[in-house]
């Protein structure tokens, strides 16, 4: 039997409750995320409930992460204005919500590219964040928009002191500009080994450190490998 498809914000809040568990919501609260739903868990929530932006719109006003989350997944990307998703890139204070709502909705919008120039140059390094997220997706997809020496120069300048959220975004910039432009590499590989950020992040066996210079070389010798 098909489990039943909420039809409520009161019926969807209520199933969230039960898939809550305190492990999860431990592990979560050490990256920063305040729930504790397993990810596939609401996956499949989100899957049985399938695109329904009004009821996306209402998960997303309750500001409790795991809706939000689900909000995210069976909102429509294209419906929104500029203005909405600003609003709610603003309202989202949870790095998994911001980092969801970027790649699942922002960069499916017509607005990703007015979006991400605004929100660059915004003062506020969460915000700023977001919009190096987006100018990541760029260094890979339409280099052409940008200036990747400019980009360099501010990465080289400011990404040693950066807050996190932010130095983990022009760290990405870096790495990306590096693996995808020949031309910059060399530069990209020198900033990483000068400033040195995320050189110790713990990194688990099989995964690919973050330090911007073993990121950049082990995704160019795979790449090479496939020649």
């Amino acid at each position: 039997m098909k489990p039943s498809v909420p039809a409520s914000v009161a019926d969807v809040m209520a199933e969230l409750a039960t898939l809550d568990d305190p492990k999860v919501r431990a592990i979560n609260a050490a990256h920063g995320d305040d729930h504790g739903v397993n990810l596939t868990a609401l996956r499949g929530l989100a899957k049985r409930l399938t695109k329904q932006q009004g009821l996306a719109m209402e998960l997303w006003q309750t500001g409790d992460t795991a809706a939000r989350l689900v909000a995210i997944l069976i909102c429509q990307p294209k419906i929104f204005s500029s203005d909405e998703l600003d609003t709610m890139l603003r309202q989202a204070r949870i790095p998994k919500v911001q980092d969801w709502l970027v790649n699942y909705v922002v960069k499916k919008s017509p607005h990703a590219q007015d979006l991400r120039t605004v929100w660059f140059a915004d003062k506020h390094p969460v915000v700023a964040s977001a919009g190096w997220a987006l100018t990541s997706d760029c260094v890979v997809k339409s280099p052409e928009v940008l200036d990747l020496n400019g980009l360099l120069d501010r990465i080289e300048s400011s990404m040693q002191d950066a807050p996190d959220r932010l130095q983990w975004a022009m760290n990405h910039t870096l790495a990306q500009i590096g693996i995808n432009h020949a031309r910059y590499r060399a530069r990209a590989l020198d900033i990483g080994e000068r400033l040195g950020v995320l050189k110790d992040y713990p990194t688990p066996p099989n995964c690919t450190s973050p330090y911007a210079p073993r990121w950049i070389n082990e995704m160019v010798r795979r790449a090479e490998a496939k020649d």
